[in-house]
């Protein structure tokens, strides 16, 4: 089961009272979504939305009794689209979670994982080019540099040298071969086995099929569609990039008079939450109220 994270200080920095729409971008396990339920009563209604929609089956058996929630198999950065076209105004408060779930690591069967020997899609829908076709058509730098620039791997090179020898000699067409691709590229003992060699390629990989960091600058961009004037939105990035792309367009929206900041840094988990769930650890959250 996927734990939500940051559960208690998402509630609180939310704010949400009995009566208020929220929107839950990425509904996932629904934990989150749970929890904001009772904070917005049967009075409240909620909008789940996630581009899995393996995910949203999930969350449609778990709300199955909620009259007051709504759910969309879609990409968050469509949500002023969503809006329109279901005729919701905009939402008291916004969440993204932008964590990978554990549910969909562990059954989706598209390939996330690199402990399983799946097809090699690593896409939350069909609608994206799956990561077996991105590794036959990208050329070896560009792949290095996705690997590199999305993954933070400073073995990029090498990694990607080795999957486009693979894929002359013989397609990968499992996230296994593709482990074992990467495994092969760096030495022993590579991190000091501190994480497994094919962590930060496979990383990289989902992030660039599923546009992961576009998808979120064009969100960002449209939150005033999205959310009320003195709505909150609280948003939680497991990425460095992801991060960084949530503080600069905060302050830049700050410093035009659109928001304000409710975190000038960001909350992450307190050590009890990091050692109960380990998944936590890299986890920060910022928010903002709209002006």
């Amino acid at each position: 089961m996927h734990i939500p994270v940051l559960l208690q200080e998402v509630v609180q920095i939310l704010g949400l009272k009995n009566g208020d729409f929220v929107i839950d971008g990425t509904i996932d396990g629904g934990g989150h979504a749970a929890a904001m339920l009772k904070n917005i009563g049967p009075k409240g209604n909620l909008l789940g939305v996630d581009l899995d929609a393996a995910m949203i089956t999930r969350a449609t058996a778990r709300f199955s009794r909620d009259k007051n929630v709504a759910l969309v198999a879609g990409n968050y950065a469509d949500l002023p689209k969503i809006l329109e076209s279901r005729r919701m105004e905009r939402a008291h408060a916004l969440l993204l979670d932008l964590g990978f779930s554990s549910e969909q690591l562990a059954h989706s069967g598209r390939g996330f994982s690199f402990s399983a020997d799946e097809p090699l899609l690593m896409t939350y829908d069909d609608g994206q080019t799956p990561v077996r076709d991105i590794l036959r058509q990208a050329g070896e730098k560009q792949l290095a540099d996705i690997i590199f620039t999305l993954g933070g791997e400073r073995l990029s090179r090498r990694i990607a040298q080795a999957i486009k020898m693979r894929e002359r000699a013989k397609p990968i067409r499992t996230s296994r071969e593709l482990a074992e691709v990467v495994r092969g590229a760096v030495p022993k003992h590579y991190e000091r086995g501190r994480m497994d060699p094919a962590t930060r390629t496979f990383q990289a990989l989902r992030i660039y099929a599923n546009d992961e960091l576009g998808n979120l600058d064009r969100l960002l961009h449209a939150l005033p569609e999205v959310v009320r004037q003195g709505g909150r939105v609280a948003v939680i990035s497991f990425h460095s990039l992801e991060d960084k792309l949530v503080k600069d367009n905060f302050r830049t929206m700050a410093r035009s008079g659109e928001i304000e900041l409710l975190t000038k840094k960001p909350v992450v988990p307190s050590r009890e939450e990091q050692a109960a769930n380990p998944r936590s650890r890299s986890a920060k959250l910022r928010a903002a109220i709209m002006i």
